[in-house]
């Protein structure tokens, strides 16, 4: 694994940052979410070496990250907050960031217009920082992130602040970089951007790991709530009548062409659907399950 958390607690006086969490992190694409205050920036702080726990350990490549300058070296990190020279121009900006990780000046070169021009940035480079939008400073944030090739990519709110263009190019990137075989952390509340990057994830809900795993490993999990899925077929009554012999069927509602299906057990559904339409000779439009998006999950989650 990248990163593991082991009982990690943090504190800052009498607020709680984080409590009792147990984690870890490895290749591809991760999703880090919860809502504003549920602990987030705490976890990358952790991370990232920024910050050290109060209790438990927290390692990063196997070493504890906390002024590991060997470790720096293969994380890469975009903050949510802006920490800019603002009279730099973005290319100067990334190219002296790049310089501190030890390239000479030309390899720095070559390596932060590379990250320039994979983040999209390559015709705005040449201008100073504080002549940039919200969303050319995530970008340029994200250049100055990925131009020393790090292993791992922490990003905190990556898509605040961009236009579609933008947050399109990022969120390619993203997925380009955990198919390379990268580790990137991406924290968010926003979760339809989330689900467009990723099925791995890490909930935090006030300071603890709600749940973790892909998003249908956590549906699940959740056996007290019925799995919602909806049908749409042209007989829909008829279908209804023996979608409720079914055992794992608790509930069927019709909406003109419509059904709306509840089913503690939706693999029996799903397997018993394709054997109604050739026993019986249903059509079926549609099939879907309405509920195993990240707004569903989280829901259920923090009832």
């Amino acid at each position: 694994m990248i990163a593991t958390f082991d009982n990690v607690a943090k504190w800052y006086g009498d607020v709680i940052g984080l409590v009792d969490v147990t984690t870890e992190i490895g290749p591809g694409v991760t999703a880090l979410l919860g809502p504003n205050g549920a602990g987030k920036s705490t976890f990358l702080k952790l991370l990232t070496g920024q910050l050290v726990p109060s209790t438990g350990s927290v390692s990063l490549f196997g070493k504890n990250p906390f002024r590991s300058s060997g470790v720096y070296r293969q994380v890469g990190f975009c903050p949510e907050q802006d920490a800019f020279y603002e009279d730099m121009t973005g290319r100067k900006f990334v190219h002296y960031l790049t310089r501190l990780h030890g390239y000479g000046a030309a390899e720095a070169r070559r390596r932060s217009d590379e990250a320039i021009e994979r983040v999209g940035m390559s015709e705005n480079a040449h201008r100073r920082i504080r002549t940039y939008s919200k969303g050319m400073r995530q970008r340029i944030k994200l250049a100055q992130a990925i131009s020393h090739d790090p292993q791992l990519v922490v990003l905190d709110e990556p898509l605040n602040g961009m236009d579609p263009i933008g947050r399109r190019k990022v969120i390619d990137l993203v997925k380009e970089m955990g198919a390379e075989g990268r580790s990137v952390l991406v924290s968010s509340h926003i979760l339809h951007e989330v689900e467009a990057m990723t099925r791995e994830l890490l909930l935090l809900y006030q300071g603890r790991v709600l749940a973790e795993g892909t998003v249908e490993e956590i549906r699940a999990y959740l056996n007290q709530y019925p799995h919602k899925i909806i049908v749409r077929a042209p007989r829909a009554r008829e279908i209804a009548g023996h979608l409720l012999k079914l055992d794992g069927v608790s509930g069927v509602r019709i909406d003109n062409e419509t059904l709306h299906i509840e089913a503690q057990n939706p693999d029996q559904l799903f397997d018993a659907l394709p054997e109604l339409v050739l026993q019986q000779g249903f059509d079926l439009d549609a099939v879907e399950a309405s509920d195993v998006s990240l707004e569903a999950i989280f829901d259920y989650l923090v009832k």
